[in-house]
């Protein structure tokens, strides 16, 4: 079964990562059959300073607006 990287700004609950964890595993069985014990997930957590896209940081962008 796959072993799923997954790659997020740090600041996540581990309560978010473990429902994340439990639907990627659900889906992977879902979708490709076999045991929810051989899905491995694995986080990264990255600083928003260690993160550019289009050639600009993360930290030097506005904050994220919130929910709601």
């Amino acid at each position: 079964m796959p072993t799923i990287r997954v790659e997020l700004f740090e600041g996540r609950s581990p309560e978010q990562k473990a429902a994340l964890a439990k639907e990627f595993t659900e889906a992977c069985v879902r979708v490709l059959g076999g045991s929810g014990d051989g899905v491995d997930v694995v986080f990264y957590d990255i600083a928003r300073q260690d993160w550019a896209t289009g050639g600009v940081l993360w930290s030097d962008k506005a904050p994220p607006k919130p929910a709601g």
